[in-house]
């Protein structure tokens, strides 16, 4: 499908990286389950040799969100983990990076107790404050890791000023965009080199896939990354990579309503007297609203509040109904967590006491359900507290 250079977003999703199936004309990419390709003759292929190595699904996919993201190539991968691995193959020994304090557990524990066994260091700053980001940089600073929104406690950081700042040191800003998603926010149009995705989360959006990507700027970082992809061979399969083909033609409807259940669920919590404070980037109260009002289109699906007590959460979430009680975000059914216990245990206490991830603290990701629906299961809940 030919889209022009000034196709608008919803488009770009539906259409970009898949053309009709020359073999029939399907109009939806053919899931390519296959391990080998036959070849014409010796030397002589139709630029497929091994699956590892090329799945045309999978390269449709990867087309696809290169051109969501504004990239101009990306890189798909078994899980999210596995695409912040491979991006941490471009380091080297010795080599330092400033990482968001409030980072993924996931992420944390890959570059706490993996990656330092191979001389990698790691300072973890509150990248909100650009100041603190800037202090933590020393000669051997390679890379500028960010989240944002920080999940749970939804803390932005300035993308802008934070590539500028990167860039002045000659140093790589790498963006974790999952809890935003690219209907949200766009990290390269404001500055970043490459871009990271759980595809798992809101580019799937339907809770049945798991798989990571990178989409990537750099001439230099997409000819690594591409060799790592094969190298290392923690590829997204071609089942995998068609669910998310599918979930991405809906994302711009999605993310719409994901943002009007987010807001009004955290509008709603905001009221009720026994939660003590919510965090959620599109309310006036948050200390950079203004920043999400510029950066973001909407403010995301996710929030997170405060109860006050590991047994007031255990009692809210042992009651909810049709809140799903169970890790990971971005799928059309609200899901609901308690982040000191699942998402972060993980991270040691003192440092989750540190970022705010009390015992107290729950999370939601608001899907698509009616809106008073989930207001009400939140309210009996609530009761029960």
């Amino acid at each position: 499908m030919k889209l022009t250079s000034r196709a608008r977003f919803s488009t770009v999703c539906l259409h970009a990286g898949q053309d009709p199936d020359p073999a029939t004309g399907a109009i939806i990419t053919p899931i390519y389950q296959t391990s080998t390709y036959v070849q014409e003759a010796l030397g002589r292929h139709k630029g497929f040799e091994y699956a590892r190595t090329q799945n045309p699904t999978r390269m449709a996919l990867e087309r696809n969100l290169a051109a969501i993201e504004g990239g101009k190539a990306a890189f798909a991968f078994a899980s999210g983990m596995a695409a912040i691995g491979a991006i941490a193959t471009l380091l080297q020994s010795g080599d330092h990076v400033v990482v968001s304090d409030n980072t993924y557990g996931g992420t944390f524990r890959l570059f706490d107790k993996v990656l330092r066994r191979y001389q990698l260091s790691f300072t973890y700053v509150d990248t909100s404050k650009l100041d603190e980001v800037e202090r933590a940089f020393t000669k051997t600073t390679r890379m500028l890791f960010v989240e944002t929104p920080t999940n749970p406690v939804m803390r932005l950081t300035d993308l802008r000023a934070a590539a500028d700042l990167a860039h002045s040191h000659d140093v790589r800003l790498v963006v974790d965009n999952t809890f935003a998603s690219p209907y949200v926010q766009r990290p390269i149009e404001l500055g970043a080199d490459i871009v990271t995705h759980s595809t798992t989360k809101y580019l799937n959006g339907h809770s049945d896939s798991v798989g990571g990507i990178a989409i990537a700027q750099r001439d230099d970082d997409i000819e690594w990354l591409k060799f790592v992809q094969n190298a290392e061979g923690a590829i997204l399969g071609p089942f995998d990579s068609w669910l998310v083909l599918r979930g991405t033609k809906t994302l711009p409807l999605r993310m719409q309503q994901h943002n009007a259940n987010g807001l009004a669920l955290a509008q709603f919590l905001c009221a009720h007297a026994k939660v003590k404070h919510v965090y959620y980037p599109g309310l006036p109260s948050h200390p950079q609203h203004e920043l999400a009002t510029r950066q973001m289109r909407g403010f995301g699906g996710m929030l997170a509040f405060e109860l006050g007590s590991l047994e007031a959460a255990r009692r809210l979430l042992n009651t909810v109904k049709l809140h799903a009680l169970a890790e990971s975000l971005g799928g059309v059914e609200t899901l609901i967590s308690h982040p000191a216990t699942m998402t972060h245990a993980s991270v040691p206490a003192d440092r989750r006491q540190a970022l705010g991830i009390t015992d107290g603290l729950v999370r939601i990701s608001a899907g698509i359900e009616d809106i008073e629906d989930l207001k009400d299961d939140l309210g009996q809940a609530l009761d029960a507290v």
